[in-house]
């Protein structure tokens, strides 16, 4: 069993304030969760793994003494612990050939020092007391697209969380024993799908919260809270200021001189715009109401459809002369 350094898999000092700790942890939980790495995921889910450990321990004040009142001694101290616990838990202690802690969602080092073995109150000889703690509260990226949010859809979204053993149903125990599957936590990573209310008109970097729906507590803990950090997938077609919308449309330098009906795409379908005669390329039209949804003001915000002139190719002998001409007529007219 080696030591594990939590101040280290979090990137913190040792004097590091608690709300400088949970902010380690929600970066790094977003970083390295496994929905966030799928061509990495075996690794991206052990890094999960020792990043939630170290927090359960740093984020808890009294787990976060014990910890640091370790230090060097830790080896001295896990020989007392281990004593202690052959004596508490006698031969039941090894289920099956493995020892308490294996296969746990913790490593042995977190279970030696803060696994909590004891007896259960009330329950049988030999029973054990798995003390149930609130789960993690989780920060996951949630990707949306414009329409997504335009709409305000319900988006039926995959992620991995800590969820409640399905053998001993967040116990710890089977018949009196460890539970085989959990390792006495009362809870195994699965893969769980969640239905989310997109609410109109979201921004980037909003957060959706799902409360209760975080991470299950170990041995029957109360669920922490899952909070969504939404995030826009690039638009081929639109870029998104506050709640306007950004366009480039391409038109032909008649349609710029003469004047025109175009057809606009829009978040609900094409609209005709009107270019009034004698429009520079890389002029901004607006068309009023037809941008995003506003959160909670209500009503809409714009489109400015940016005209961009496009030089006609291929031109034939006819075509040619006539620009030309007009060509020579500009001129003419510069020189008087």
């Amino acid at each position: 069993m080696n030591y594990k350094d939590y101040y280290a898999i979090l990137g913190v000092p040792k004097n590091a304030a608690a709300k400088d700790i949970k902010s380690a942890y929600r970066k790094l939980a977003r970083t390295w969760h496994p929905d966030a790495n799928p061509n990495n995921q075996k690794a991206a889910e052990e890094k999960f793994k020792d990043i939630s450990e170290a927090y359960e321990v740093l984020g808890d004040p009294e787990k976060r003494r014990k910890y640091d009142v370790l230090g060097n001694d830790w080896q001295r101290a896990a020989a007392d612990a281990s004593q202690r616990r052959s004596y508490q838990q006698g031969p039941q202690a090894n289920v099956g050939g493995m020892n308490f802690g294996e296969q746990s969602g913790f490593s042995d080092f977190f279970e030696m020092f803060f696994g909590g073995v004891g007896r259960r109150p009330g329950g049988p000889a030999g029973g054990i007391n798995f003390g149930g703690q609130r789960g993690e509260d989780l920060e996951l990226p949630l990707n949306l697209t414009l329409l997504e949010a335009y709409n305000g859809e319900t988006k039926s979204v995959p992620l991995q969380i800590n969820d409640e053993c399905p053998r001993c149903h967040g116990s710890g125990t089977e018949r009196v024993h460890v539970c085989s599957a959990c390792g006495g936590t009362g809870r195994v990573l699965q893969t769980k799908r969640f239905d989310v209310k997109i609410p109109k008109g979201i921004r980037e970097g909003q957060r959706i919260k799902l409360a209760g729906q975080g991470s299950a507590g170990p041995r029957r803990g109360p669920r922490g809270d899952l909070l969504l950090i939404v995030h826009f997938l690039d638009d081929p077609r639109w870029e998104r200021k506050g709640d306007d919308l950004y366009l480039d449309v391409p038109v032909s330098v008649y349609d710029l001189v003469l004047g025109s009906d175009v057809q606009v795409p829009t978040m609900t379908g094409e609209v005709t715009m009107k270019i009034p005669p004698s429009t520079q390329s890389g002029k901004r039209l607006r068309l009023a109401g037809k941008g995003m949804p506003k959160l909670k003001a209500g009503g809409f915000g714009d489109e400015y459809v940016r005209l961009i002139g496009q030089v006609p190719l291929d031109l034939d002998e006819r075509e040619l002369a006539l620009y030309r001409e007009l060509a020579q007529i500009a001129k003419a007219k510069a020189t008087h």
